[in-house]
């Protein structure tokens, strides 16, 4: 399989979910728009959770692993301006996936294991960068939480003030609430 037939096959995965959601999203919806036979997509990924996993993570707006700006807040920053770019189609996607994660203990695995844990972990290198320069005494406590922190900005907005976020609402979001938090010992 070529590499522009792998992203189509997981771009249309994509594309029926947020037609359909994830409840509705059957295989063979993806394999009629793709072209393809059902068989193929199950030879390629043992279900429907392992299909939209892998596409999320080839759709992935940012990769965290390669923010690098040499401070903590610059880090943070640079994360939430890559994110901006498609915060309303990526929004309204993670809105329909967090209610499946909830209905689909299979889905809440695999996203867990393949996407939210090496993310978290690639964010957790932006605190351990920022003690080992200096910005950070030691690793916060609240480290811990600095995934849910920024995956709320996200999801909060919309229901909250009726807009997507931004980078205004971002810099302020970071500088009032993830900077505070990270720097109480």
């Amino acid at each position: 399989m070529t590499d522009e037939r792998w992203v189509e096959l997981l771009t249309t995965a994509l594309d029926v979910m947020r037609e359909v959601g994830y409840e509705a999203l059957t295989m063979e919806a993806v394999a009629v728009r793709a072209r393809c036979s059902k068989a193929t997509l199950y030879r390629i990924w043992r279900g429907k959770p392992q299909m939209i996993v892998e596409a999320l993570y080839a759709a992935r707006p940012v990769d965290i692993s390669a923010i690098d700006t040499g401070t903590l807040r610059g880090d943070l920053l640079a994360l939430y301006g890559q994110l901006v770019v498609g915060v309303q189609r990526d929004t309204e996607l993670l809105a329909a996936l967090a209610h499946a994660v909830l209905i689909d203990p299979d889905l809440a695995a695999a996203m867990r294991t393949s996407l939210v844990e090496p993310e978290s972990a690639a964010m957790g290198q932006f605190v351990d960068r920022a003690v080992r320069r200096g910005e950070l005494t030691a690793r916060p406590a609240a480290v811990e939480f600095l995934p849910q922190l920024m995956f709320v900005a996200l999801m909060a907005r919309p229901l909250t003030e009726a807009a997507f976020l931004d980078m205004d609402y971002a810099t302020r979001y970071i500088d009032l609430v993830i900077m505070p938090a990270l720097l109480t010992d």
